[in-house]
């Protein structure tokens, strides 16, 4: 989901995303079945000319332009984006959902569990060792998702704690409805992605040798995710261009997320 932040600029987000699909493993076909949703019209536009697969999502409010982490703007987004996500499991679809400053390095697929019985495979922002621990601190930015009566009583139960849930982002939501027992409730069974596979700036991958996605959690703003994940694709192409790292070695080192890290200082 993009609008009009993302796709301006002399290296919009957009692109960068675009980026992990040219230069990832098994990656490039996947384009293919990428949906964008569009929030404005120069997001919509900037789709089009990309020969994507661009839908142009409806919104009461102006969703235009840069919304900074945690401003009511934001949160507002993020909620549309679940409302929009809902509609699409109610319709029978079952999808990966990933947000746009997530850089696919593989395809994750081989990573995702295929079983038909897990509901819902989630990123987190860090690992606690246990795939299966609600312990673990969830990030709506990656997940897989299928369709079913369970997933769909989820999204709408999780959007209609929207209007008693100000001052909380969707994820903060999500993960309230966790502990609190909803999961359980609804006889779900979700699986929470390791960041060694599914990683982030809150908690790097410690092997590139089989991490499939970097995503720029524990960062405040665009400019400053485009600045670290360009790093990240960097380091992707000196990784790719090094020698094949020994098994039991891996001097590999991701370079270090300073532009986020001062993100929060302003």
């Amino acid at each position: 989901m993009v609008n009009e932040a993302y796709v301006e600029g002399d290296k919009p987000m957009l692109d960068l995303f675009l980026d992990g699909f040219w230069l990832g493993e098994d990656t490039r076909t996947l384009v293919d079945n990428l949906l964008l949703v569009a929030i404005d019209q120069m997001a919509f536009e900037r789709c089009l000319f990309l020969r994507l697969h661009c839908y142009k999502l409806q919104t009461e409010n102006d969703l235009a332009g840069e919304k900074v982490y945690m401003s009511q703007d934001f949160i507002n987004m993020m909620w549309r984006r679940t409302l929009f996500l809902g509609d699409v499991l109610e319709r029978g679809y079952s999808f990966i959902f990933t947000d746009t400053d997530v850089i696919w390095l593989r395809d994750p697929f081989p990573r995702l569990s295929p079983e038909d019985t897990i509901d819902l495979q989630i990123s987190n922002d860090r690992f606690n060792g246990d795939e299966w621990s609600q312990a673990n601190p969830i990030n709506t930015g990656f997940y897989m998702v299928r369709s079913n009566n369970k997933t769909v009583a989820l999204f709408r139960e999780w959007y209609q704690r929207k209007n008693a849930s100000l001052g909380l982002k969707e994820q903060d939501v999500l993960d309230r409805m966790m502990h609190e027992g909803v999961f359980a409730q609804l006889g779900l069974r979700v699986r929470f992605l390791e960041t060694a596979l599914f990683s982030g700036f809150c908690e790097d991958s410690r092997d590139v040798r089989v991490v499939s996605t970097v995503h720029a959690n524990c960062c405040r703003t665009i400019k400053a995710k485009v600045a670290d994940l360009t790093k990240v694709v960097h380091d992707w192409k000196r990784f790719k261009s090094s020698p094949p790292l020994a098994n039991d070695t891996a001097p590999f080192a991701w370079s270090r997320h300073s532009a986020c890290e001062e993100s929060w200082h302003y």
